[in-house]
């Protein structure tokens, strides 16, 4: 291989680690700060880089930020999208799958702790950059297909899946939101080692009655 080709992959393979490296730091910093306490200079330093690298790459704060979110639900959209497929190569009854989603879902919002701080800081702020990502609602959009086919829903009026959907986003994350606080006044811990199985089978009961009500209902007309 020509060395200038080789030097010129060296570049691209190091650029993107940077971007990646400038990404992660910049989603630690934001849900932690917030934007406005969170400098350009504050997420290289993080990132183990220059000061002027995160600038170089995403040009403003605002646009890094905006890619932060981007990467955000481009991660949903892929958790959809396996956890959908993976469904129905399974074979396995709506309850049984709907089990599985509120699993899945719960063990992914565990995983991101930064994403649910992202998303409670912007609905607080009076920025509005979700309601200029595209891929925001269709990642939402997504979520209600994906559970419409996956639970034989196609009949259902889609604003009650919706609905479902918006529920399902509720209750798995505020337990990250006011678990210490909230929780704890009611007498949970959030912490303790079962809490989380235990909330999984307390939402997926839930869910599983709304299925069966649904179900029920469909067969009633």
């Amino acid at each position: 291989m020509p060395k200038t080709v080789a030097a010129t992959r060296d570049r691209e393979r190091n650029a993107a680690r940077s971007r990646e490296v400038i990404l992660d730091a910049a989603e630690r910093l934001f849900a932690e700060y917030g934007y406005e306490e969170t400098s350009l200079s504050e997420v290289g330093r993080a990132a183990g880089l220059s000061r002027a690298t995160p600038g170089y790459f995403f040009g403003s704060k605002a646009e890094l930020h905006r890619a932060v979110l981007e990467r955000c639900f481009q991660e949903v959209r892929q958790a959809v999208r396996v956890g959908r497929e993976r469904a129905l190569a399974s074979g396995e009854a709506p309850e049984v799958i709907l089990a599985g989603a509120v699993s899945d879902y719960f063990d992914f919002v565990a995983a991101r702790p930064h994403f649910v701080k992202l998303i409670q800081r912007e609905a607080l702020s009076e920025r509005r950059t979700l309601d200029g990502l595209p891929l925001s609602l269709a990642t939402g959009q997504e979520m209600i297909s994906a559970l419409t086919q996956e639970l034989g829903l196609e009949d259902e009026d889609p604003a009650e899946v919706a609905q479902m959907v918006f529920s399902l986003i509720a209750l798995t994350w505020f337990p990250h939101i006011q678990g210490s606080t909230l929780g704890q006044a009611i007498g949970l811990e959030p912490a303790a080692p079962d809490f989380l199985a235990r909330r999984k089978k307390h939402v997926t009961d839930l869910f599983l009655g709304w299925l069966a009500a649904r179900r029920s209902g469909a067969g009633s007309r």
